[in-house]
């Protein structure tokens, strides 16, 4: 199974290439490596509002980055500030998640330091090993 630190931009969609139109813009459609969670791909977007040129990751796939930039020789560019972002994105989420488990092993070493029969019964579970 891929994980989180495996994100991050594979290609163009192929279904979608870019293509020189009337309006003064070309669509890019990036694609990832595999599909991202939903938070992450909210936090990619949010980070990428602040930037200043607009780019979303639709929340029902998660696995298109969308933009557009009004040159050809922006491109190269553009893919340099998304392939940062999405890394950047990535460390924050890896963050994100040891915080989690930090906060839930600190949940749990509070209730192991309860005194009574509650407090050994939960400092039994706290210890148990669940490795080979």
């Amino acid at each position: 199974m891929e994980g989180i630190s495996d994100i991050r931009i594979a290609g163009i969609d192929e279904r979608r290439p870019p293509r020189i139109r009337r309006e003064p813009y070309i669509d890019l459609c990036f694609r990832l490596t595999h599909k991202a969670p939903v938070d992450w791909c909210q936090d990619f977007t949010d980070h990428m509002a602040k930037e200043g040129f607009p780019t979303t990751i639709d929340a029902k796939e998660c696995l298109y980055i969308e933009t557009w930039v009004r040159l050809p020789d922006e491109i190269v560019g553009r893919l340099q500030i998304l392939k940062k972002a999405v890394a950047d994105c990535n460390a924050r989420y890896i963050a994100k998640i040891e915080a989690s488990e930090r906060d839930k092993d600190g949940a749990i070493d509070d209730l192991a330091k309860e005194a009574g029969p509650q407090g050994q019964l939960n400092r039994i579970i706290a210890g148990l090993d669940f490795g080979d």
